[in-house]
Parts: C-alpha cells; structure tokens; sequence
C-alpha cells in the first residue's frame, strides 16, 4: 500500500550518533514504526509515531532515540544519539497499513567499541 524507503544507516563509534530516514510513497497518515532486528534475533520494535503525535519507544532506546516526521517531505526519521553496541541491527521502517503491515528494505547500522 505504502513504499517506504530508509537510508541513513552505517558503521558509527560508540557515543556517536546517526540519523535514519524513511522516505514514504504518500502523505504519512498511518501509525509509523522504526524496528530493528540483529543478527540471530528477532525483531524489536524501537520507536512509534501516531498520527496525532504521540511517541513510545522500546526501555532500550529510551531517553537515546528519537522518531520525528516531516509531512512536507513525506518523510519519517529516527535520530539515534549516544550509540552502543548493543544498537548494532538491522533497522526497518513500517507504516501500519490495511490489510497489511507495510515494511521498508532496511538500512544497516554497525556500533564499533
């Protein structure tokens, strides 16, 4: 229903910060989410944005991550600060769509130590 494209992603120190994008097809009126999933894990949902504003994020990322928008740009981003390791994942965005859940290809972040 929704194309969504990210781009962003790459090898970062620890401490250090990215900012991924998600490029959508359309005007962003879905529930928007960032997920990740590292090697040999599943996925995880890091970050959400509602229509109306609202934000959750995973305990992991909290107080660290950000998820914005800008409708002008049709556009979802995920401000990462202070990276750890443990952030190191494969990070996809969805758009809540019907019938199906929309997904992006994913963009690739490394935290090196």
């Amino acid at each position: 229903q929704v194309q969504l494209v990210e781009s962003g992603g790459g090898l970062v120190q620890a401490g250090g910060s990215l900012r991924l994008s998600c490029a959508a097809s359309g005007r962003i009126n879905y529930l928007m989410g960032w997920y990740r999933q590292a090697l040999g894990k599943q996925r995880e949902l890091v970050a959400r944005l509602a229509t109306g504003g609202s934000t959750s994020y995973a305990d992991s990322v909290k107080d660290r991550f950000t998820i914005s928008r800008d409708n002008a740009k049709n556009t979802v981003y995920l401000q990462m600060n202070s990276l750890k390791p443990e952030d190191t994942a494969l990070y996809y965005c969805s758009a809540f769509t019907l019938p199906r859940q929309s997904w992006g290809q994913g963009t690739q972040v490394t935290v090196s130590s």
